[in-house]
């Protein structure tokens, strides 16, 4: 205890000690998770900063496609790969999930399009044999700029035309699509400039609208006026200096294909916009048809059979087509018990030149009554002898019966006419009825008869005996005529050569005299020819009669 209090006291005398805090400095090793963290952080946001778009792409099947390999690519150049393929939950599809470069993202819009290409043989050639070696990938189309999208629906066949195509688009009317496809060629002046691209029905399913695209420059060649038409298959024409065959090229007859070309008797018109619709005609000579605006309907009933009308016929006035036939139909009259058959056409007749002016009030309707009424009616006639079609004929036949046109209904009806042929049979009918009208059997026997009696005079002996006394005397006869020819007729050949010279000097001497005496000689004259007319017939009854002259001479003789 002593020591403690000792040792404390001696301490208090002592300053007091100073405390002070040693700085610590950073640990060189430190600074290496730094700058491993500084390095990543870098990486980090370069590697945010680069990353492209994910997308998602649905098809119907992945054949050829693998993940982690597929390339997505544009112009050849790779944008992109597929990084997972999977099922949708309805298994009707697959969805391909890719990472695109992140220069892709400013044009991935609605319009973009994918695709995969891989080795195809169509009828319009074979594409992507490249990737029979490097294998499938899918192809990118950015399509025109619009709303940013990251899901697709991939297409299950290559576009045949591209945005980066020069070109333009144009749309086509037409009431069917006939043996066109997608990829069919369009030929101006047999030269293809383009493709069809695309085909769809309208909604009300009444016609068909067919995209096509023309490459540039030729797309220039399309005015206003321009006519499109189907090219497809074979044209043959049969005419007075053969047959014809004609057609674009070879495949047009596998896969169809379209031309355009502007009409003959028109001038170019301005060049056609893009998008512009025009009508698909079907084929080449009906570029050259006028389109009419005005159209009149009429109904025709025919009473008999119409097999080979159809519709589409034509309607030929005076053998030029002015219309085509709508439709056919057969109805049943209650009234009446029997059949009949309207015909339903139209006519454009804007087709028929007026030459002169017409009278005011000539309407339409008072026209068409007054042809009727001069003989216009309509007739089935045979328009092909190989394929029996028919058509309808308006032509003037004033022998007809008195007709006229009904306006009362929903369509005129036009007055028609039978054909030919029922023409034909009908007379026949007739004349066969009238033959079983008459007495066949009681004629028969009457002419049995006849050539009965006819047997027995032929064969009667009284009739050969006469036959053989009249071939006698016609022997002497010929006897006595040629004794008559050697006497007689000299001096009838004389006296009638002195009777015309007595008329050429009565001729003379009429010419010769005024006019007030020219009456009378005109008579004499007529009155001397008379009378040489009537000895000219005495002679040549003389000569076939030589008899008469004999009896008239013997007579003299006993005077």
């Amino acid at each position: 205890m002593g020591n403690s209090r000792k040792d404390k006291s001696e301490l208090k005398g002592l300053p007091e000690p100073e405390f002070r805090t040693k700085k610590r400095r950073i640990s060189i090793v430190w600074l290496v998770p730094l700058v491993a963290l500084a390095i990543g952080g870098w990486l980090v946001y370069k590697a945010l900063s680069e990353k492209g778009p994910t997308i998602t792409i649905t098809f119907k099947s992945a054949a050829g496609l693998e993940a982690g390999k597929t390339k997505i690519k544009y112009k050849d150049v790779e944008l992109g790969q597929v990084d997972s393929i999977d099922l949708d939950d309805n298994l009707s599809q697959v969805i391909l999930k890719a990472e695109l470069v992140k220069k892709a993202k400013k044009f991935l819009s609605q319009n973009t399009r994918f695709w995969v290409v891989r080795a195809r043989v169509a009828a319009g050639g074979v594409s992507g044999l490249g990737t029979l070696f490097s294998g499938a990938y899918i192809g990118l189309d950015p399509g025109e700029p619009g709303r940013p999208a990251t899901h697709f629906e991939g297409l299950e066949t290559p576009p045949v035309v591209t945005t980066d195509l020069p070109g333009s688009h144009f749309v086509l009317r037409a009431a069917s699509l006939g043996s066109l496809n997608i990829g069919a060629p369009v030929y101006f002046r047999r030269i293809e400039v383009g493709q069809v691209v695309s085909f769809k029905l309208d909604e009300d399913g009444q016609a068909v609208t067919v995209g096509v695209f023309v490459h540039d420059p030729h797309h220039n060649l399309v005015r206003k006026n321009t006519r499109f038409y189907n090219a497809s298959g074979l044209d043959v024409d049969i005419g007075a200096e053969g047959i014809r065959v004609d057609t674009e090229s070879l495949v047009t007859l596998m896969i169809g294909g379209l031309a355009f070309d502007t009409p003959v008797n028109q001038e170019p018109g301005e060049p056609a916009a893009e998008n512009d619709v025009f009508q698909l005609y079907k084929n080449r000579e009906s570029i050259s048809e006028k389109t009419f605006t005005r159209k009149s309907r009429w109904l025709l009933y025919f009473g008999s059979g119409v097999r080979g009308l159809t519709s589409g016929a034509p309607v030929e006035l005076n053998g030029i087509q002015i219309g085509s036939v709508l439709d056919v139909n057969l109805e049943f009259d209650v009234e009446k018990e029997a059949f009949s058959i309207p015909v339903l056409i139209e006519t454009e007749p804007g087709r028929i030149k007026s030459t002169g002016k017409m009278p005011e009030g000539a309407e339409n309707q008072r026209v068409m009554d007054y042809l009727v009424a001069k003989g216009m009616r309509a007739q089935l006639k045979t328009g092909s002898l190989i394929t029996g079609q028919l058509l309808v004929a308006l032509e003037m036949h004033p022998e007809a019966p008195p007709a006229k046109i009904n306006w009362d209904g929903l369509y005129p009806e036009f007055p028609t006419i039978p054909t030919t042929m029922e023409e034909i049979t009908t007379s026949l009918t007739q004349l066969l009825k009238k033959l079983e009208k008459l007495p066949i059997e009681q004629i028969g026997n009457d002419l049995r008869d006849a050539v009965s009696g006819a047997k027995r005079l032929t064969n009667s002996p009284d009739l050969q005996k006469s036959i053989t006394a009249l071939n006698q005397t016609l022997n002497q006869a010929q006897k006595f005529v040629a004794t008559l020819n050697t006497g007689i007729a000299p001096e009838l050949k004389s006296a009638v050569s002195n009777l015309n010279a007595a008329l050429i000097q009565a001729q003379k001497l009429a010419k010769s005299l005024n006019s007030n005496v020219a009456p009378q000689a005109d008579r004499t004259l007529k009155e001397l020819q008379s009378a040489a007319r009537s000895i000219k017939i005495w002679a040549e009854y003389l000569e076939r009669h030589p008899e008469a002259l004999i009896r008239g001479k013997g007579k003299s003789k006993r005077r």
